[in-house]
């Protein structure tokens, strides 16, 4: 494992497994549904940045004690019947704010998944830069529910559970730039859903749109080859995400995930044209630049360039081939 990439996956056996419910923070369990507990529980940890997702088959009570000084901010994935808590009823996909040291109470009265980040509070001006609301220390510092959109939120939290499987599987480790960007990921997640419920925000001053991607595109720059997140590009410029999307609306047609994507992709193609052969694989290079996905970014790899990547992989073989030819 690389330095910046913990994980641990397992099995639940009963109810205990579940006091380590968040990772790096205790909670207190209680069974409330009839039956053998069975479940998963797995935790990525970036650094001091932390996901985890836990599955479980029977109702559960779920307190923490106010001697955690992290903000949690966790997401519901699954429920078969009522999950409330504090006094918030929660829906599918629904986000729960969690604030440091503060007692928390909830209840699953039955079957449920859910995921949950943790994190210091400090650092919410840089993972959700950009956005004045989320990026004050402020916003969080008190209990708070936030209704997702039923589209958008099922959408994030899909993305959610696949970003989770893929660095749980991945055996390399991270990089500091691939795990800023990973961290990033999965705060996006989260963040689309609160950015849902929150009334729209028409304050924001629309700066000249070319003007804007040409900053963003020098802050690209300066960044070189590692992948770099919306969010992240957000909190270094102060713009929003809106105001962002649509700059690159109105200059490339596309939004700044797209454009971040083919950006990624170009760097993909550059590096496996010049790799040596057997340096590295096709999988290594694209977790590198933030793809987990690999039939999707081969599907995105073929519509940009017209080749599969191990194509762009084995013109690197064949050039050292030659060059080994010629000098012989």
């Amino acid at each position: 494992m690389g330095q910046f990439l913990l994980v641990d996956s397992r099995k639940l056996d009963g109810f205990e497994g579940l006091h380590q419910a968040v990772h790096g923070s205790h909670v207190d369990v209680m069974q409330l549904g009839r039956g053998r507990l069975r479940g998963t529980l797995s935790h990525v940890g970036i650094g001091d940045f932390s996901l985890s997702i836990g599955t479980f088959n029977v109702g559960m009570r779920t307190q923490r004690v106010s001697s955690d000084d992290k903000l949690i901010i966790g997401m519901l994935l699954a429920a078969e019947e009522r999950v409330a808590h504090w006094s918030f009823d929660m829906q599918l996909n629904d986000v729960l704010v969690i604030p440091p040291l503060l007692e928390h109470d909830g209840v699953f009265h039955g079957a449920s998944a859910y995921a949950a980040m943790r994190f210091d509070l400090d650092g919410v001006a840089s993972l959700f830069g950009g956005e004045a609301r989320l990026s004050d220390p402020d916003t969080w510092r008190s209990r708070s529910h936030f209704k997702a959109d039923p589209e958008s939120g099922a959408i994030a939290s899909r993305r959610l559970v696949r970003i989770m499987s893929h660095l749980r599987t991945n055996t390399e480790g991270l990089t500091p730039s691939t795990a800023e960007f990973w961290k990033r990921a999965i705060v996006e997640c989260m963040a689309a859903n609160v950015m849902s419920s929150l009334p729209p925000d028409h304050s924001s001053w629309l700066p000249s749109a070319r003007r804007l991607i040409r900053r963003v595109e020098d802050y690209l720059d300066e960044a070189g080859t590692r992948p770099v997140h919306v969010s992240e590009i957000c909190a270094a410029l102060s713009v929003s995400r809106r105001t962002l999307h649509r700059a690159f609306q109105e200059v490339f047609g596309l939004g700044p995930v797209s454009f971040l994507r083919h950006k990624r992709l170009c760097a993909v193609h550059s590096i496996l044209r010049e790799s040596a052969p057997g340096s590295t694989t096709v999988a290594a290079v694209a977790m590198e630049q933030g793809f987990y996905e690999l039939g999707r970014f081969a599907q995105y790899y073929f519509a940009v360039f017209g080749e599969r990547p191990s194509q762009t992989l084995g013109i690197a073989a064949l050039r050292a081939q030659r060059a080994g030819i010629a000098r012989a």
